[in-house]
């Protein structure tokens, strides 16, 4: 038993390795994407809600303000609160900002539900001769930001400006990375941990997602995500051909779409050179359900992996990592066990007196564990500064990087959760409740 966990996670542990050195050299690597004409497309931002009146009248006013040339489409799903009022007094003062309402019991029954409603919606909006392979899609969130060149990277040849491209995925921020204070009325260890949360999201989402699609771009199979994700529309038609409606049930939809998407014989591209903000999570709790339904949603989209093998729209590079990355919550979960037995065989031997360890040994041990266990994730914390925080110290810039080893433990509890669910039979979509709905009188969701 302790001999195969001890080759299990050896096996995880070279794999895993690997996989860091094939997305650090691309990232290091990369080069400016240059921009291209807004009005060469037709675009329309769709930002899906529910119960989000703290936030998404501020959302409204800086999509018009940041990206005139768009449409905004908010997708109310059932809210208990006055999103549907703030949405409506809104398009009733701009014809460019439009309500999609859905009501139960149609409503709430996924983000990827409430994203194809305003999709049908816009299929009724657009005139009948529209060239469909021109109007581009973006999902932003109900408290998303995003750049002011936003546009103009997805209108570059690198995106939509290649009529091979189908989607593009955008570069994402927190943009509450420097609030002190996270935690309202808290006290000094709440706001502290707080902080180390913000900042660890920002620097995940900045460093080694960013990366990962940096390799992705190499294998043909970049990602999307649920926030500064861009379609074009002719793509979404394809999609529905083929299944009815472009999103499906996963609780990564987002990612779930790409997947389609690249099925369909399209590309997907990541935009490095603009971003979209969202607030990051102050509060254990709601990160890990928000984190737990994201694994949840990788090992939902495992399904898809005999059509990806056989699909001769991918490299067999592209399948390698699409597989590696839809089984990685559950490698994780193995890994973990595989440790745990490792640890508790070692405990056995050495107070029993089978094993004993030298001096020389020890420090062997620990320069290893220092290089391959520490290592690969404390990388990202001086590289993170170098790229993104270049104002921060160089010691900050070393704490970064050993608070992401251990912010990273985090995707062993969340896989473990996730394969629990997935027992009980408990697929349902949770909303993560937002940082001000906290401090808001009224209903709000809760999550499950």
């Amino acid at each position: 038993m302790i001999a195969a966990a001890n080759a299990i996670s050896f096996l995880v542990t070279l794999t895993f390795l690997v996989y860091v050195f094939m997305i650090v050299v691309p990232y290091l690597r990369r080069t400016p994407d240059p921009e291209g004409p807004v009005d060469a497309f037709e675009w329309h931002m769709f930002v899906p809600c529910r119960d989000e009146e703290v936030v998404i009248g501020r959302t409204i006013r800086m999509l018009r303000t940041t990206v005139p040339e768009a449409h905004v489409w908010v997708i109310d799903d059932d809210s208990d609160d006055r999103t549907a009022a703030i949405v409506q007094a809104a398009a009733d003062e701009d014809p460019y900002v439009h309500l999609v309402q859905r009501r139960r019991p149609e409503a709430r029954t996924g983000k990827g539900d409430a994203l194809n409603a305003a999709y049908f919606e816009l299929n009724e909006f657009l005139p009948v001769a529209t060239d469909r392979s021109r109007v581009v899609v973006c999902v932003v969130d109900a408290d998303g930001e995003v750049a002011e060149n936003i546009l103009r990277q997805a209108a570059s040849p690198h995106a939509f400006g290649d009529p091979e491209v189908g989607a593009a995925q955008v570069t994402v921020f927190m943009k509450n990375r420097d609030d002190r204070h996270p935690v309202e009325g808290a006290g000094w260890a709440r706001n502290t941990f707080g902080r180390f949360l913000i900042r660890m999201q920002d620097l995940e989402f900045r460093g080694p997602i960013a990366a990962v699609q940096s390799l992705r771009g190499w294998t043909q199979t970049v990602g999307l995500g649920g926030n500064g994700q861009f379609t074009r529309l002719s793509v979404l038609d394809d999609i529905a051909e083929r299944s009815d409606r472009p999103w499906h049930g996963s609780l990564l939809e987002d990612y779930e779409l790409g997947i389609h998407v690249l099925l369909a014989g399209h590309k997907n591209r990541h935009l490095h050179d603009t971003y979209v903000a969202q607030e990051a999570l102050h509060d254990f709790r709601r990160f890990t359900v928000q984190r737990t339904r994201w694994a949840q949603g990788n090992m939902q989209c495992i399904r898809y992996i005999p059509e990806i093998a056989r699909s001769p729209m991918l490299t067999n590079a592209g399948v390698l990592e699409v597989c590696y990355y839809l089984m990685l919550p559950l490698f994780q979960v193995v890994a973990s066990l595989a440790a745990v037995l490792l640890v508790i065989g070692a405990a056995i031997g050495l107070f029993s007196g089978a094993v004993v360890l030298p001096l020389s040994s020890v420090i062997l041990l620990a320069v290893f564990y220092l290089l391959f266990g520490i290592g690969p994730f404390f990388i990202w914390g001086p590289l993170y500064r170098r790229y993104s925080e270049p104002e921060a110290g160089f010691w900050t810039g070393v704490l970064w990087g050993f608070g992401m080893w251990l912010y990273d433990y985090y995707v062993y509890l969340t896989g473990a959760r996730a394969i629990y669910r997935i027992l009980r039979g408990r697929n349902g979509w949770a909303k993560t409740r937002r940082n001000g709905e906290i401090n808001v009188a009224g209903p709000i969701a809760k999550d499950a």
